[in-house]
């Protein structure tokens, strides 16, 4: 069974049209009842209960027909949870606070395999081989799950700072509210 993963842009968690698509996209195919796995490790804890808000409205809004478990990952029951779960989310925030958690576990690529990923801002960053990020200081290698090369927020400016990356790989330039689906 292949993986599916969709990388995002930034901001799914505000109302606007491109994001009931993605939430429907990400619930496509899923079971009536659907584990849901919500990975905050890029964001202070502080700011979960929020997080924890928008993003259960927006599945349920757009899921109306399914009944959701949802679980805050944690670093301890990590492996674990990701077994148990349909679909892991893998929220934005600080993508090198996500990426040096995400490097802690040696077997995430293969513990992923038949899961939906979804990574949104930090998370399509980690996933992906490299990426541009202003923020986090230029040119930066992901996990590589998915082989492309990635600016999120993109407002049409730092494209060239991708040429640095394999050429092979998909650039991917995504708009906030904007996704891409990839299957591995």
């Amino acid at each position: 069974m292949k993986t599916k993963f969709i990388l995002h842009g930034g901001y799914s968690g505000r109302t606007n049209p491109e994001n009931d698509i993605f939430f429907k996209e990400i619930l496509k195919d899923t079971p009536e009842q659907v584990n849901v796995l919500l990975v905050y490790f890029a964001k202070e804890q502080i700011k979960y209960e929020r997080m924890v808000n928008e993003d259960t409205l927006q599945f349920k809004g757009n899921g109306k027909d399914k009944k959701f478990n949802f679980e805050i990952a944690t670093i301890e029951n990590f492996s674990g949870q990701i077994k148990k779960a349909d679909i892991i989310y893998l929220h934005g925030g600080e993508t090198l606070k996500l990426l040096e958690t995400l490097k802690g576990y040696p077997d995430l690529a293969e513990s992923l395999t038949g899961k939906i990923v979804v990574g949104e801002s930090a998370g399509a960053y980690v996933l992906s081989t490299c990426f541009y990020s202003k923020t986090e200081g230029g040119l930066l290698k992901g996990l590589g799950f998915v082989p492309v090369k990635t600016i999120c927020h993109y407002i049409g400016e730092n494209k060239e700072k991708l040429n640095e990356c394999p050429k092979e790989l998909e650039t991917l330039l995504l708009k906030d509210y904007q996704f891409k689906v990839f299957f591995r």
